[in-house]
């Protein structure tokens, strides 16, 4: 499962699209707007991406996870629209046979989700915004 959505993000349905009674363990990251960065107050943040092009690239992900440890049950799910302090922006489901593979997995595929799929955000501040882009 790999989707971008307006909508906001059902963790119990991401991790349900992962698990299968064969695997031990689904481990969850759970991205949340905090309500501060860099020494601002931050109000909310709005996301941004080019969905096709960002799509592509979290199968993409999703087969550098199968490729490096043979793992085949990941879901990323990345909000677009006005986020709320508090509220997912991402979420990434891994399910595995042991919870080590997992939690690697699960850390890889946030760092390249960063790295390359195409979604920025604006952080709107107390007094100001700022957008920032793919890595951010």
């Amino acid at each position: 499962m790999f989707e971008i959505t307006p909508d906001e993000i059902d963790v119990n349905r991401v991790v349900e699209a992962v698990r299968r009674d064969e695997d031990g363990c689904v481990v969850t990251f759970v991205g949340v707007v905090r309500n501060q960065n860099r020494g601002k107050q931050v109000l909310y943040l709005e996301y941004e991406a080019y969905p096709e092009m960002a799509l592509a690239k979290m199968r993409q992900i999703g087969q550098e996870v199968t490729s490096r440890w043979g793992l085949g049950h990941l879901a990323i799910v990345h909000r677009t629209g006005r986020i709320e302090v508090g509220e997912a922006s991402v979420v990434i489901a891994v399910a595995a046979g042991h919870r080590h593979e997992a939690f690697e997995a699960s850390h890889y595929a946030i760092d390249r989700l960063k790295e390359i799929v195409p979604v920025w955000k604006k952080e709107v501040y107390a007094d100001g915004e700022e957008w920032l882009g793919i890595g951010n």
